[in-house]
């Protein structure tokens, strides 16, 4: 008798395959935070000239603005980094949001008041919230996804940011910027007549600065109730033991030197465009016309981060940002040496090649720092006190020589980013490799 017998072998298991983590979505939201930023550091661009008018400052006091403004990214930089250790990239941004948006609520008693101090400070907290943004943003976008595309990721991020500054000077020209007043009439005024006018034109940054700082809250709610992949690898707890020190990283300390002379070297170009374009050899355009000029410095800026987002698959970082360089302090040179529509075209095409330096030079500073990441981050972006320190030292030499010569310094600046990009950018196993 035959004996029936069933298959009792297993079926194969299939093999377990892991699918890579999909970083789209919180990309994207991460890059609403760089287009907030810009937007709102590219409106001191149009408080410079508002505020020169109303307190009838000289070139030195009036960029105390932005003295102010990323002064406190040397103040507030590394305790942000430990804010990121203590409480994470997420939570961080939230922090940073929040804070944002008190600054711009204490624009309305300064402009009650009406008092250049209270602005200055409001400058301070509202720059405060953006150090901790940046601090937090930066780095997570560079570990969100493969090293390799970190610099295109950056870029295609701070092309948003590009795309706040660009728009942010419109903004500014139609509900804060007035027409130019005759400097002689205000002087002539009395006291009381000076006060009532200060008043008035004070006033206008107060709705402007109200709508930006409930949006931030807003946005600072979302940010805080959606879901963001954590990066383990890229941050450590305070008080855990690392055999390693961001001292040891060359590439990081001349990194810092670098964003310090790139962030100088774009703020002060573009906080004396509005003026710069004024001068009867270069341009001889109001406030207003003017403004709307510096749009398109901060427009080329967004236009080249997008062009170099695809360029950086293909080509190393450090190649494309020596020929920025070369061709920023070219520009620049040019326009301190000739007038009319040659120099205002050529400093306004600078920004197009400013496009990829801040995103590069970050993501070569930051490279091969692993758990150091957020410690690194917090001292490349302390180095934007660049952006405080430069334009005060613009600001002096404009008094002294004239707007028109003075912008040799960003050219000194543009130089030194050269170097860094042929030589000091190297990381340690570049370096120390074996030939």
């Amino acid at each position: 008798m035959a004996i029936a017998t069933s298959n009792t072998s297993a079926p194969p298991i299939a093999p377990v395959t892991t699918q890579p983590p999909r970083y789209g979505a919180p990309l994207a939201t991460v890059t609403t935070l760089f287009f907030m930023w810009g937007f709102l550091t590219c409106l001191n661009d149009i408080l410079v000239p508002h505020l020169k008018s109303i307190f009838d400052l000289n070139y030195t006091r009036v960029m105390l603005i932005q003295f102010a403004f990323f002064g406190a990214y040397f103040i507030f930089s590394i305790p942000s980094a430990k804010v990121v250790d203590w409480i994470g990239y997420q939570r961080s941004m939230v922090v940073g949001l929040l804070t944002m948006g008190i600054g711009a609520f204490l624009f309305v008693p300064a402009a009650s008041a009406p008092s250049y101090p209270l602005f200055l400070a409001a400058l301070i907290v509202l720059a405060a919230g953006i150090t901790c943004l940046q601090v937090a943003a930066n780095p997570y976008v560079t570990v969100l996804g493969k090293p390799e595309t970190a610099s295109s990721r950056l870029n295609l991020t701070q092309a948003f940011n590009s795309l706040g500054t660009f728009l942010a000077p419109f903004f500014g020209g139609l509900f804060i910027l007035t027409a130019a007043p005759d400097m002689n009439q205000v002087r002539a005024l009395a006291p009381d007549a000076l006060q009532a006018y200060r008043l008035h034109e004070a006033a206008t940054v107060k709705m402007p600065y109200i709508g930006l700082g409930i949006a931030l809250v807003i946005l600072a709610i979302a940010i805080g109730s959606f879901k963001l992949p954590k990066i383990e690898h890229a941050q450590h707890q305070l008080g855990e033991k690392l055999n390693d020190s961001i001292w040891r990283h060359p590439n990081l300390i001349f990194g810092a030197i670098a964003i310090f002379v790139y962030v100088g070297a774009e703020v002060s170009i573009g906080s004396f465009l509005v003026n710069y374009f004024g001068q009867p050899e270069i341009g001889g355009l109001t406030e207003k016309v003017a403004a709307s000029f510096v749009a398109f410095y901060w427009g080329g800026a967004m236009v080249g981060r997008f062009i170099g987002s695809a360029l950086l698959q293909k080509v190393k970082t450090g190649g494309l940002l020596g020929i920025c360089a070369v061709c920023a302090a070219a520009l620049v040179a040019i326009s301190m040496l000739t007038s009319g529509h040659v120099a205002m075209y050529s400093i306004i095409l600078v920004g197009f090649f400013n496009s990829i330096m801040f995103p590069s030079i970050f993501t070569l500073g930051v490279a091969e720092l692993g758990p150091l990441t957020g410690d690194g981050s917090g001292i490349l972006i302390m180095a934007i006190v660049g952006g405080a320190i430069v334009p005060v030292a613009q600001g002096w030499i404009a008094d002294h020589i004239g707007i028109h010569h003075a912008f040799f310094l960003p050219v000194i600046c543009y130089l030194y980013i050269l170097f860094f990009a042929l030589s000091g950018s190297k990381p340690n196993s570049e370096r120390y490799a074996n030939p």
